[in-house]
């Protein structure tokens, strides 16, 4: 992507952009609006589910006989609606999300989201759901990645929940040729927006091509990339594409662009 504007708080800056190619532009637009020059390097792809979807399209089938149906992101989203088709199949059932780009995904279905935790984390959406009138019989419907964390099934079954977990879709990885190598030497930062796109970046370009500025949307994201042996200098307080640039920026206002990488 090309043509950023001389001016803005990231003025001058090359940004990595590591999300998935389906989503990165959204990321990437908003770098521009900074003044900065996105490198789209997607590390990771959304791909069906092992099963191509039955376990998913069995349990929409059924859709009537759960309570709640939380959603944890968009692909989340996405993938369900394909199988009902259309949102008012949802029913009675009430609808819980993580994040503000989730309740998007649903709001273009025209579906409202009952329960939005104030943060984008599965810890906050435990903190706030409510205590189900029957102990270990009322039924919750997640539908997420296969490589989703336990923590939202496990804080929803401890505080009384039937919790039936469905693979939605998975992540995996892309490939990168000596082009798209090549494409991010001398980028000043780079941004990552789940724990998979650390792990994807690092096993396609390793860890000598990290630049020097590392920003991080949220607390889980900047926990694996320490994990993986990364200094994280930028974790967003509100978990979202803009709350990121604004965290990059804000960093960068009494910064010049840096110099090398790690």
């Amino acid at each position: 992507m090309t043509g950023a504007p001389v001016t803005g708080p990231l003025s001058g800056w090359r940004v990595i952009v590591t999300r998935a190619r389906a989503q990165s532009s959204s990321l990437a637009e908003r770098l521009v609006d900074a003044g900065a020059c996105p490198v789209e390097v997607p590390v990771i792809e959304i791909a069906d589910p092992i099963d191509r979807g039955v376990a998913l399209e069995r349990a929409l089938s059924r859709i009537e006989d759960f309570e709640w149906v939380v959603f944890t992101s968009a692909n989340a989203v996405e993938r369900c609606l394909r199988h009902l088709g259309d949102g008012r199949r949802l029913g009675g059932a009430k609808v819980a999300v993580i994040g503000e780009a989730t309740a998007a995904a649903l709001a273009e279905h025209d579906i409202v989201a009952d329960l939005v935790p104030e943060r984008f984390v599965a810890e906050s959406l435990v903190e706030v759901f409510p205590v189900p009138a029957r102990f270990g019989e009322a039924p919750v419907l997640l539908p997420c990645a296969a490589e989703a964390r336990d923590v939202l099934a496990d804080g929803l079954r401890a505080k009384g929940w039937r919790v039936e977990v469905v693979e939605a879709y998975r992540t995996i990885r892309s490939t990168l040729d000596e082009s798209g190598l090549g494409s991010l030497d001398g980028a000043d930062a780079i941004t990552f927006t789940s724990s998979s796109t650390v792990t994807g970046y690092l096993e396609l370009a390793g860890a000598e091509r990290v630049p020097a500025v590392v920003a991080c949307i949220g607390p889980v994201t900047a926990r694996a990339a320490m994990k993986a042996g990364l200094s994280v200098d930028i974790v967003a307080a509100v978990h979202t594409v803009d709350g990121l640039v604004g965290a990059l920026a804000q960093w960068a206002e009494h910064r010049s662009a840096p110099d090398g990488q790690r």
